[in-house]
């Protein structure tokens, strides 16, 4: 079966479909918080503990999952997610406490959710070679559909009914929708999409193409702290940009449109950093992606008009939106492929636990200085911190080549 050919971007579109239906996981808790929290009768911090845990099985599910994915291919562990997400919908609709809502969130949606981003993106990545940049982009675009659609799905079920019965709703859409497109992706021939041997689930065993003179596990701590510090960076705006709205006295309705402007310029950011990925690499995509990032959180010191925060919102959403996928980008081209899933995941996982504790680091900063000026500069930092390990592993990069010319 030829790389890049037809059916590897049937496969494609439908990892799209997979990925924008299976990332509700990541919003809906969102947006129901506030009739969840009402109906518990808890508070702001007792009503966020569902995110939080949701987050926790994301990270740790991008991981586990993708370990799976290379042993038995894509097929079993997506409908897995499906029926997970379905019972985790359909458990929490009836919960009874809290408790038992936020276990549902954490230990069946978040983990479920998992399956279509960071192994989903594994398996793209094994039927696309000239092209396997942009098609890991368009992959990843599916998680940031889901926060354009899903949102306005479930405030549209929560204006006709409750937030139980639309979870309820939910856990139906996806069970009957996410089951069929995953069975759409069987291969259909027998041989690698690349000729190369193949797993279950017909995954690509070749190795990856490149060398960079390290060690598989050296890189992969590298790509880790990358990771961690660029999204560390990324959460400052993302997490925070509607509170400093109402801060400067703009209200909250500026800031979700400026977030909802980062979502949109995360998706063309994610195209374009595809196509550079796929002419220069996944380390390029990924330095233009952090020098971009670096520059957008500098100019939210100076410049806090509203129209100001709007154009440098955009700027953040153009930069940013490419950089996680250029991870995955980067695992494919320099370490084994039979080893994707785990160690895209693993990536992943780190830049998810990134945002967690970014988020918590600039509320933190802003307690202590009454002021998100400092938090912005934290962020630009450990910006810096991400941009250092691109470096030098493209100067690594360009020594190797140079020895492997003699």
């Amino acid at each position: 079966m030829r790389p890049d050919g037809a059916y590897a971007w049937f496969r494609l579109a439908i990892a799209i479909l997979l990925s924008t239906l299976g990332g509700v996981g990541m919003w809906s808790v969102v947006v129901v918080l506030p009739a969840v929290q009402a109906e518990f009768g808890v508070d702001r911090a007792e009503a966020s503990l569902p995110y939080t845990l949701a987050m926790v099985g994301f990270a740790l599910g991008n991981y586990l999952v993708g370990r799976w994915v290379d042993r038995v291919g894509i097929i079993l562990p997506v409908i897995g997610s499906a029926l997970a997400l379905s019972a985790g919908y359909a458990l929490a609709a009836v919960a009874p406490t809290l408790l038992l809502f936020a276990l549902a969130q954490g230990f069946l949606i978040g983990f479920g959710t998992a399956a279509t981003f960071g192994p989903l993106l594994a398996d793209v990545s094994h039927w696309f070679q000239r092209r396997r940049g942009i098609a890991i982009a368009c992959a990843a675009s599916g998680n940031y559909l889901a926060g354009a659609l899903w949102p306005t799905i479930i405030k549209w079920g929560l204006a006709v009914g409750d937030w139980r019965s639309t979870y309820l709703t939910i856990a139906l859409i996806l069970i009957v929708t996410m089951v069929p497109l995953t069975l759409l992706l069987r291969a259909r021939v027998h041989g690698g999409p690349l000729g190369a041997d193949l797993s279950a689930g017909g995954v690509a065993k070749s190795p990856g193409t490149r060398d960079l003179g390290l060690s598989p596990a050296a890189l992969q701590g590298l790509l880790v702290v990358a990771g961690l510090a660029c999204c560390i960076a990324m959460s400052m705006p993302q997490v925070h940009i509607v509170a400093y709205c109402v801060d400067l006295g703009y209200g909250i309705a500026p800031g979700a449109d400026m977030l909802a402007l980062m979502m949109v310029g995360g998706v063309v950011s994610r195209l374009i950093s595809g196509v550079i990925a796929d002419r220069l690499g996944g380390l390029i995509a990924l330095l233009i992606g952090s020098v971009g990032q670096g520059l957008a959180l500098a100019l939210y010191i100076p410049f806090d008009g509203l129209t100001s925060l709007y154009l440098v919102s955009l700027i953040f959403g153009l930069s940013q939106g490419g950089i996680i996928p250029s991870y995955a980008v980067i695992v494919r081209e320099y370490l084994p492929a039979r080893e994707a899933g785990q160690r895209i995941g693993f990536v992943i996982m780190a830049t998810i636990f990134g945002m967690a504790i970014g988020g918590w680091m600039s509320g933190w900063i802003y307690d202590l200085t009454g002021s998100y000026a400092a938090a912005f500069l934290n962020g630009l930092a450990w910006n810096l911190v991400n941009a250092a390990v691109v470096i030098f592993l493209l100067l690594r990069d360009r020594n190797t080549r140079r020895v492997a010319m003699g």
